[in-house]
Order: structure tokens, then sequence, then C-alpha cells
């Protein structure tokens, strides 16, 4: 074991022991022992009504548009008055969120699980079949939309009796749906619901983000999710223990912390590390309409922003910005790349580019309720390309196909077992079957540990090449090539090959004004890999790759242009 971790255990037995507020117990739930926090709030409801001390402080911040925390929960207190007189919304209920990242996401989330109702949050970057699919499989009740979604669901919704509240209307067109401001108009004296809600009750259905086929609606009880929510505290505790002194110099820039929202608010990633998290800990969070890397460089200099976390591509996006020096990033010390693997070009990045950079990344999942893998401060720092060690209340083992443990430094099936996990999917009795066993999830990543306990993720077990009967995982091939100076971006895939099964590709998009060819990317790839690992078919590219709203590369778009 190295001095980093060392000294984050040894953090993690001093906050966690008998007494101390992050005390953790053994708990059986639904026959499963799991380790949990003593003293977690038991719903968000809890949080929330602590959250409510924050007061007249500002919280958010949109487009030009400020509220405070009084504001903000004086429109969830009204949304959620609204939602019981008017749509006969009651506990258990589900109710739909289809909207971009505006302030109205966040006070309708709160709305929605205060009540005792069941959040759905909708991936918006969807067309109207894939709107439908999920506020019709969860069976909403009501939906709030804003303009865009709402016109591409108003038939659908209309056939299926679903009601929907239009969030900023453009107020020539919204048709029979009334506005948000209409919705809480008789309410705006509303108090804070009172509803009786248990932790183990249903607090919200998250879709996940397939490549392929269906979404499945992961269903979070207020219990995991609360959980979730204190394991973000506690980790973050401990990680301040353990360096004192990238801490000391991060808090001697003297900025108050401010938070940016640049990722989906329908995804963990921008609804509980940065949302919830935010909330929770009173700290001001700034929204973007859309992700801009100069648009993001601005505000950070504006907002005094001290706190960004996004995906890798988005990270990088802005570090390898031309204009980056240009803008007074200063403010800036804590800066997360989460959501895939991290390539160790975007850590290298960020230590060159941000002074007493505090930096992180970990490995959760929309199943886990963003809850894993992490770490962050001189760990990160230490040990590019690692997505971090297990959370205090988490167990991760690599596995073979027959969910066998595996030994340290061989890739395997990663199965988690968290008291953060959802109890199942919605209405799938089938995937239930197939992921869940007796407390342990399988993510279908593969990745290993190493001596130490650092886990490095490999691939998405879909996501494997098979040459020749040999396993090559994806993702070490895009990190060699990442390494390449002129290089931006690069996904790396199998393609079918009569004689070997599969074929090495990879598509790659170059940095502006650089100029690459097949050939010499493939040099530059057998000076650093087996033979065997080699690609064997290259596609250079301008344009950015295909992504998901998790920011996940659409691998199978790009196999679909090369087939």
């Amino acid at each position: 074991m190295d001095d980093s971790k060392q000294a984050f255990d040894a953090s993690i037995a001093a906050l966690t022991a008998a007494g101390r507020d992050f005390e953790t117990v053994p708990r059986t739930i639904n026959g499963v022992e799991y380790t949990v926090y003593k003293h977690a709030p038991s719903t968000l409801l809890e949080v929330y009504l602590a959250a409510t001390a924050h007061g007249d402080k500002e919280f958010i911040v949109y487009e030009g548009e400020r509220y405070t925390f009084n504001d903000f929960f004086q429109q969830a207190w009204a949304i959620a008055d609204a939602l019981s007189r008017r749509h006969g919304i009651v506990a258990g209920d589900r109710v739909g969120i289809a909207m971009r990242n505006y302030p109205e996401w966040l006070s309708a989330y709160v709305a929605i699980t205060a009540m005792g109702a069941v959040a759905v949050p909708i991936n918006s970057w969807g067309m109207a079949p894939e709107l439908l699919f999920a506020v019709r499989d969860s069976d909403c009740k009501t939906v709030f939309c804003d303009q865009q979604r709402f016109d591409l669901m108003a038939e659908g919704l209309a056939e299926s009796n679903i009601q929907a509240v239009i969030a900023r209307p453009d107020t020539s067109s919204h048709g029979t749906a009334p506005s948000l401001q209409d919705f809480i108009a008789d309410s705006a004296n509303a108090v804070p619901p009172t509803a009786s809600i248990a932790s183990e009750d249903n607090v919200m259905i998250m879709y996940t983000s397939g490549t392929t086929g269906k979404p499945k609606g992961a269903v979070s009880t207020h219990r995991a999710l609360c959980q979730a929510l204190m394991n973000f505290d506690c980790s973050a505790m401990a990680s301040a223990m353990a360096n004192p002194e990238l801490i000391g110099a991060m808090l001697s820039k003297g900025f108050e912390p401010a938070q940016m929202l640049a990722v989906p608010l329908f995804h963990v990633s921008g609804l509980h590390a940065v949302f919830l998290t935010a909330l929770r800990g009173g700290r001001k969070i700034v929204m973007m309409y859309k992700w801009d890397a100069i648009k993001a460089l601005q505000l950070i200099e504006q907002e005094r922003i001290t706190v960004l976390s996004v995906a890798p591509s988005m990270m990088l996006q802005m570090l390898e910005s031309p204009e980056f020096d240009n803008y007074d990033t200063s403010s800036l010390s804590s800066l997360g790349a989460g959501g895939s693997a991290t390539p160790a070009k975007v850590s290298a990045l960020m230590r060159e580019k941000v002074s007493n950079m505090y930096g992180g990344t970990g490995w959760g999942l929309t199943e886990t309720n963003s809850i894993g893998t992490a770490f962050t401060g001189q760990a990160f720092i230490d040990n590019p390309g690692s997505a971090g060690f297990c959370h205090a209340t988490v167990q991760v083992k690599a596995c073979d196909e027959d969910g066998q443990p595996l030994p340290a430094g061989t890739p395997g099936r990663l199965w988690i077992k968290t008291p953060t996990l959802v109890s199942g999917y919605w209405k799938r009795p089938d995937a239930n079957a197939k992921s869940f066993r007796e407390g342990w999830f399988d993510s279908e990543d593969i990745g290993y540990f190493d001596e130490r306990g650092y886990l490095y993720l490999s691939d998405r077990a879909k996501d494997m090449i098979i040459r020749g009967g040999e396993n090559i995982y994806p993702a070490e091939i895009e990190a060699v090539l990442h390494e390449h100076p002129g290089v931006r971006e690069v996904a790396a895939f199998g393609l079918a090959d009569e004689t070997l099964g599969e074929q090495v590709a990879v598509t790659v998009v170059t940095n502006d004004g650089v100029s690459l060819d097949e050939e010499e990317l493939k040099t530059f790839a057998r000076q650093r890999l087996a033979a065997f690992k080699v690609p064997q078919r290259v596609t250079v590219s301008s344009e950015p790759l295909p992504r998901n709203a998790a920011g996940k590369v659409l691998k199978h778009v790009l196999k679909q242009a090369l087939s």
C-alpha cells in the first residue's frame, strides 16, 4: 500500500468509527447484510429541510438569473402543492422531468421527491419515441417539459392521458398544457410537504443510457440515495484529511465554493455529484445552457468557479483550447473527470493548467447512484489512468465468467455491492435475474485491481475485442493513441474478420489544424503496443466522435460507418 492510500484509509477508519458522524454499522436490507452509514438521512425530504437553513445564500446562477436557497425552495414547495391539488399526485406516483438543464428541473425534482412521489428523469437528448418510452414505461401521471420536449411528445402524451406542465414556454405555441408559472400561481405561499415517507420507499426511476436496445429504469429508494450523499461527504472529508497541503493551498486562494453544472441532470453525474451535493453543502451552482468550452471559461472567470466536474472529453476540450490562457481561471482548484476511463493525458493537463490543482476521478454507475471507486489529491496525481479505490461502504470484485474472484492484476467483470445499489429495474424481472445476485450487481464493466487496491478500467464487456482468441481491451489502445500530440479523441473497436474473428479498428479525431495519416498513427501504435493490438484500420476525422448524453462514445455508429 502506498502512502496516499494509507493516509486515506486511516482517515476513513477515524471518520467511520463508533460515535463519529460517519459511523458505519452492519444492516440487513432485503435479506442481505451491508455496511451503512448509521447517521445518514432517512429520506430526501430530511436532506431538503436541512438545506433550507442556507436561506438567502446564493444557490443558482443561470444565464444572468440568480436564485437564493429561499427562492429555490419556495418554488419547489409551490410545485409540490400544485401537483397535489391540481393533478392529484400522491406518494408513489411517478412524475417525469423531460427538459434541458434549467433551474426549474431542479425545483421540480425536489418537489416530486419531497412529497413522496417518484421522480423520473428523462433523457432530453432523445427523440419522441425515446421520450415517450420512458414516461409510458414508468407509468408517469404528469411530466414537466420544456417547450421542445413538449412539442415532441404532445400527441403521445394526449394519447396516453399523461398531463404536462411546460417550463419556459414559447407562449405562442404551448397549446393546452399550462406553463409552470400558471400551474403554481395559486401555490405561492406553500409550505414544505408533510408526506409520511419511509427510507425503503421508491424515490426515483432513472433510465440507463444504453447505446443499443431499450433503456432500463433503475429504481432507487430514499435510503440508497441518502447513503450515496453521505458517502460523497465522507469520502470528501477523508480526502481532505489525507491531503492537508493540497487543501491548504486550495483554501489559501480565498474563493467561496462555487460549482459549475455542465453535465446532464438526467444522469447521476449531474444530479447526484453536482446538484444534490451542492444543495446539501450550501454551494453555489452555475448552470450552463449547453456545454461550450469557451463559454465555460468565461463563466469560470465571471463567477469565480472553484469546482468543475465533467466528462474527460469535455475537460480535455477546455484544457486544450487555445483560448484557455486568455481567461482568469485562478479560482479553479477542484477538478473532476469521471463517467468513463480518464486518460493519463487528461490528468497531466489538469496539473499543468491549474495551479494547486486538487483533482480526482472515479467510477460509479446509475445502478449504484454514482458510488463505486474514487480518489482525489495526491493519490490521483500519482496514479494516472486509475479510477481510484473503494468507498467506505463499497465492495468491488473482478470476476471471471462464472462469477469467481480473480487475482490482483487480472482483468475481469466488475461486481459491486453497496447500500446505494438500486432495488432493481422497473418491470424487468429478466434483467434483474441476470444482473443482481445476493446483493451484488454485475456492472458489465471490465477492470482489475492492482496489489495496492487501485482500480483500473479496461472496457465494457460487450466492447472487448477478441482477435484470434486474444482478448484486447479498447481502452488500452485509446490511452496509447491519446498520447499522440495531434490526437484529440480516439475510439477503438472491433470489426468482423473472416480469418481472426475480429480486427482492431480506430477512429481518430485530430486537433484543429493538425493533419495525420493512417500510417503515421499505426507507426506510433507499433512503438507502444504488442503487434496483435496494433489497429489494422484507422479512420482519421476532424468531426467530434458521436456520444450519448452521458458522454460515452457510440461505437456502434462508428462500426456501421465502416461496415
